[in-house]
Order: C-alpha cells, then structure tokens, then sequence
C-alpha cells in the first residue's frame, strides 16, 4: 500500500455537520428520526426557549442552543434544515447562506418568485445549496407513478387531478395565523400543486383559482386552482383545512387512469397503494414501505457534497414559488 492510498483509508470523508433551526412539530416527529438514519451528523437544535431546545436535543446527544443566531455560529455546521412559521423563512434562510451554510427550508419556503431567486443567486454566489423540503417527491410511489405513465400505462397523459385536505384543528394554531404565512393555500394547497408540477412541462399557468376565507379566522380555509402546462396537460388542484382527510391525486390519459391513493403524508412503514384502471381492468401496485424524510436528507446531503446536483433544486424552487403567487394574485 502506498502512502496515498495510507491517507485514503485513514482519513474518510468528514460526514456534513446540521443544524436545526427551530423546534416545529415536524421536525421532532418525521425530520429528526430521519437525519439520525442520514448521512448528516447531527450537531445542534435551536429553539428561542433553552427548555425546548434542551428537550428536543437531548434524545439525539446533539447540543441545545438558544437562539438561532447562536446556531449560524457554531463551529462544525455546514448545513441547516428550517422548519420555522412560513413568515420567517425568507429571513433565516437569508442569514445562514450569509453564513455560509448549505439551506433546507421547510415548505413552502417563500411567498414570492422574486424573494426565492434573490435566495438561489445568494447561494450560487457562496457556492451553497439552497432546497425546498416537499418529502412527498422522496417516496418510491412517485417514481413508480412516473415510470408507468413513460412505459405508456395511461396512453398520453391528459389530466391531472389532485387534492389534500386535513379536518380543522386548534385555531390557534400557526397555520391559522394570516401574519405568520398560514392559510389553505400555503399550508396544504402547495402539496398538489408541487406534485401537478411533475407533469406540466417546464412551465404552468393559472387559467383560475379562487379561495374561501374565514372571517372569524382571517385566512383562506380552502381553495382550488385550475393550471395547464406548455405540454397541453391540465391540472386540478383542490385543497382545504376544514376537510374530512384526503391525500390523492390521479393521472388520466387517453388510454386510462392511475391513482395514488396516499399521495402526499404516508407514515414511513406505509405501503400505498397505485390503482392503475385499464380498460375493463384494474391492478392494484402495492409500493414499498419508506422514510420520504429520510430520501429527503439522503437528497439534500448529495446536493451539499455535489455542486452538480444544486440547480435542479434551485430552479424547483423559483418555479413553486412563482407559480403559487400567481395562483395567489389570481384569487384574489
């Protein structure tokens, strides 16, 4: 053995160091069992209460710190993820590609187009990712779903229709709260629309959209949007907080249709299931169990390591974010 393969076996790579910035209720639930699977060594949880911090860290050895500024400062952390109210995502996704780490943001990462491209020229400024968090897009069902549809399962693809709903919840809760982003549209609204995206082209515009607001609350409790791609491809988008559950969307073709039964929030040891029908015939496509949250790491980490795998994310994200404001400015 030489001395350059000596050096090779001695020193592996240092895994990416994360940190947390916030202590949301997703991220203790689904992001934290995940990152502990992740190629991410997991350094620090930020929260503005130190009992909180203290609380959620303790379960994964990592540091609790107190303030999310204190976080940006710590030595070892080359990534953080965000899962912060919707309102400050723009601003601590700001100030840790300022400080030189690689972003994660929970969705939806920004209300704007301009704010999400003023955020990819930071980070490909400072040689950073940036990267919106839809977990959904991690989970196997999605590519099996896109895989049947190229294979010609469905004939061409003439529709897409999809909806997520939730039952109503404690109105006091953030996704009530109009100053801190929530609201339908941003809070569940984004799920179908993201997914639409994945068959619409290169681009969509909004041919309708309208929202149904609360007065007692002061956000739209539910919505939809009607889009179509440059591909000729509709798209159906039904969302609200005030719901019986549904997590689904379906693709109809010239030849038939395929739908994804638990599109958007299946459990990690769920196993969806994909209803093809087919003429006189219908097939059930049971996926795999899997962590979409943990592909969402594994995805993010690849972007950290590898310059290359950056712009698709980047250029997701001015995409979303442009495209929802419109649905948005449509509306209202």
């Amino acid at each position: 053995m030489n001395i350059e393969e000596l050096t090779s076996v001695q020193e592996p790579e240092r895994r990416a160091g994360l940190g947390i910035i916030g202590c949301a209720d997703i991220a203790v639930r689904r992001a934290l069992p995940a990152i502990r699977e992740s190629p991410f060594r997991l350094v620090a949880v930020a929260s503005r209460s130190p009992e909180k911090a203290e609380g959620v860290a303790a379960p994964y050895g990592c540091q609790a710190v107190a303030g999310y500024d204190r976080l940006l400062e710590l030595p070892g952390i080359d990534a953080v993820y965000i899962p912060l109210p919707n309102s400050e995502h723009a601003e601590w996704a700001r100030r840790a590609l300022s400080a030189g780490k690689h972003v994660l943001i929970e969705k939806p990462a920004v209300p704007s187009e301009e704010t999400a491209r003023a955020l990819v020229a930071l980070a490909e400024e400072r040689g950073l990712a940036v990267m919106e968090n839809f977990a959904f897009l991690r989970h196997p069902q999605h590519e099996q779903a896109r895989s049947l549809l190229a294979d010609g399962a469905i004939g061409e693809l003439r529709a897409y229709n999809g909806a997520f709903g939730i039952p109503p919840t404690d109105p006091n809760g953030i996704k009530y709260q109009a100053e801190l982003g929530g609201g339908a549209l941003w809070e569940v609204g984004c799920y179908p629309v993201r997914a639409a995206q994945e068959y619409l082209g290169s681009s969509a515009q909004v041919l309708g959209a309208a929202l149904e607001f609360d007065p007692k609350l002061g956000v739209d409790v539910s919505g939809v949007a009607l889009l179509r791609g440059d591909n000729g491809v509709t798209a159906n988008c039904s969302f609200g907080l005030s719901h019986s559950y549904r997590s689904t969307y379906d693709l109809w073709g010239s030849e038939g249709r395929l739908t994804l039964e638990w599109a958007f929030t299946p459990s990690r040891d769920a196993r969806p299931v994909l209803r093809l029908e087919q003429r006189d015939r219908e097939t059930r496509i049971v996926a795999a169990a899997s962590d979409q949250f943990l592909g969402v790491f594994r995805t993010f980490h690849d972007a950290v390591r590898d310059p290359a795998a950056r712009t698709v994310h980047h250029r997701e994200l001015v995409r979303q974010a442009g495209l929802m404001s419109r649905i948005r400015a449509h509306a209202l």
